[in-house]
């Protein structure tokens, strides 16, 4: 079974982003919160793969917070799902938006990267 996670980027956030300071600022904080997402999204997987919940639960927040600064709605949504999961102890729901996460993470990434080659 293959899954795939549709993802969206909110453009009029990143249109804000980019009007709010010069464009080669904007892809700074848009190359670093990639980046950051990236290993965030890496260190969520390893705490939930030690049990390590509480720290989980942080890491997803922080998640948000990024995700939201750039327009990855979806993503957001997604790890606040996560933090949800944490706070209630449902280890199968946990498992399984955690793999949403992830998925809709790359997908999320890959969004962002495509839209470097186009004039935002």
């Amino acid at each position: 079974m293959q899954l795939h996670e549709s993802v969206q980027v909110n453009h009029d956030r990143l249109h804000a982003l980019y009007g709010e300071m010069d464009p080669a600022n904007a892809e700074d904080v848009v190359c670093r919160a990639m980046e950051e997402l990236a290993l965030r999204m890496a260190h969520c997987d390893r705490l939930y793969r030690k049990g390590e919940l509480e720290e989980l639960r942080r890491s997803a927040k922080s998640l948000i917070a990024i995700a939201d600064q750039i327009g990855m709605d979806v993503l957001a949504s997604v790890a606040k799902d996560v933090v949800t999961c944490t706070e209630v102890r449902d280890q199968v729901a946990l498992a399984a938006t955690l793999g949403r996460l992830l998925r809709t993470g790359e997908g999320s990434l890959t969004a962002i990267w495509d839209l470097q080659d186009i004039q935002i």
